[in-house]
């Protein structure tokens, strides 16, 4: 399945730093700032295009958004090869952030306008979503095949000669959609929210070298871009996700759902290997191991969704599913070795499978087929605007709390694992409340 395989090749360029990013530092000679910003980089690129790349795909067709996208995407692989410098190289990670965003965006949205609401939907998204498991552990692979020269240009090389070979299958299989009453594109909000996303991460990132004068300017301005964004949309005659949407119960839990996960497990993932490199003295090749496992596991779960006898829908399944990975995180408390990390990683890979699928066709079950792509970027900019910030906040506490970096991975462990059992109970306390409204008026409880 092409859209499944575009997907797939767009996380193994998202986690190639993560792997990657010591000898990528030792070459470049980068220091905490510059890591943390190549590290959340394409986060940002996603989550600042993915509700353009739906809103463009409803308006002017998915497959020919998504083959920008992929286009994109292999053009800032090529970039990064190259890259001599350290913001050339986060800039590179940009593009392919916006590109990422065309393909995962679109992509979810041709699944939902190929395949019918029931099993072949679901069929549908437990492959996506196992795709992104599957672009996990192929970028962990590939860190550890091609750990030889400078030990990551030759993997975003690898990545850029992998999409232009997608390209052929997919401008045959994918077919296309868009919507018959497309919504306009809020230019005014994109670019807000943009600005204030950069400036968050700006701040996190300003916030290492303590509270000073630069944080708290930084963070005033990231107040003053996102209350500027809430007018705009508050005003405008389409914004940038339709608020009756916003109003849907089960579209706010994945959205909730979708940023919980970003920050907290994440953020952890994206760290690991640079604590095993740095903390634990482990290879490069030792260091991918956890989180390839955490992929299998999620890609395997992800899979094994469509074969449950009963279903997984709804806010409580996910808040659920959300306090489990927190406990899995949990045990990653204490650890001093890399092998002590396949626990909580093949546990948090579980249930990481099973919410990625959810999350997926949840968030496009509650658009009208015409704003699926509009829905399913809406989901997707929540977890990597959520990503951007998890990536930076774990960074930060890691380098900066604790008497060495092992001591912060496990200060910022735990402080990751509360903001998930957060949004776990305000996804259930939502689900809770809003039944109990829908009991009193005598409707059946929504979904």
């Amino acid at each position: 399945m092409p859209v499944a395989a575009g997907t797939a090749l767009v996380l193994v360029t998202y986690v190639t730093p993560m792997a990657t990013l010591a000898p990528t530092s030792a070459d470049l000679g980068t220091g905490a700032t510059a890591n943390a910003w190549i590290l959340s980089a394409m986060s940002i690129g996603l989550a600042g295009a993915l509700l353009a790349g739906g809103l463009l795909g409803d308006r002017l067709g998915r497959r020919r958004v998504y083959i920008g996208g992929l286009l994109a995407v292999i053009v800032g692989a090529l970039a990064c090869a190259a890259a001599w410098d350290p913001w050339f190289l986060v800039g590179a990670r940009v593009v392919q952030g916006a590109g990422g965003a065309a393909v995962i965006a679109c992509g979810l949205a041709i699944l939902a306008h190929s395949y019918p609401p029931g099993r072949e939907r679901l069929h549908a998204t437990a492959v996506w979503g196992a795709s992104v498991g599957g672009g996990v552990a192929g970028g962990s692979l590939l860190a550890m095949a091609l750990d030889i020269g400078t030990a990551w240009r030759e993997n975003y090389a690898a990545a850029a000669v992998a999409g232009v070979l997608l390209l052929v299958p997919t401008l045959r299989a994918i077919p296309d959609s868009r919507a018959a009453t497309p919504r306009r594109i809020d230019i005014g909000g994109l670019v807000l929210l943009i600005i204030g996303m950069v400036l968050l991460v700006s701040t996190l990132t300003q916030v290492r070298d303590g509270v000073g004068l630069a944080a708290l300017l930084l963070a005033l301005l990231t107040l003053a871009s996102f209350a500027a964004l809430w007018l705009v949309e508050r005003w405008a005659r389409q914004p940038l996700v339709d608020p009756d949407l916003l109003r849907h119960p089960s579209f706010l839990a994945t959205t909730l759902g979708a940023l919980t996960l970003g920050i907290g497990m994440i953020g952890m993932a994206s760290f690991l290997p640079m604590v095993a490199q740095l903390g634990f003295g482990d290879s490069l090749r030792m260091a991918s191991v956890p989180p390839l496992i955490w992929a299998v596991t999620s890609m395997l779960a992800s899979l094994a969704l469509r074969r449950l006898p009963f279903q997984l829908q709804g806010p409580l399944p996910i808040a659920a599913l959300l306090a489990l990975t927190a406990a899995g995180m949990l045990t990653a408390v204490g650890a001093d070795s890399t092998l002590w990390l396949l626990i909580p990683m093949s546990l948090t890979g579980i249930t990481n499978g099973l919410l990625t699928a959810i999350l997926g066709r949840e968030s496009v079950a509650s658009a009208a087929p015409d704003h699926a792509a509009m829905a399913s970027g809406a989901n997707s900019t929540a977890r990597y605007l959520g990503a951007a910030c998890g990536i930076t906040l774990f960074a930060v506490i890691a380098v900066n709390t604790g008497a060495d970096i092992t001591e912060g991975w496990t200060n910022a462990v735990l402080i990751a694992a509360a903001i998930t059992l957060l949004g776990a109970a305000v996804i259930a306390a939502q689900s809770v409340v809003r039944r109990r409204q829908d009991s009193r008026r005598g409707l059946a409880p929504v979904a």
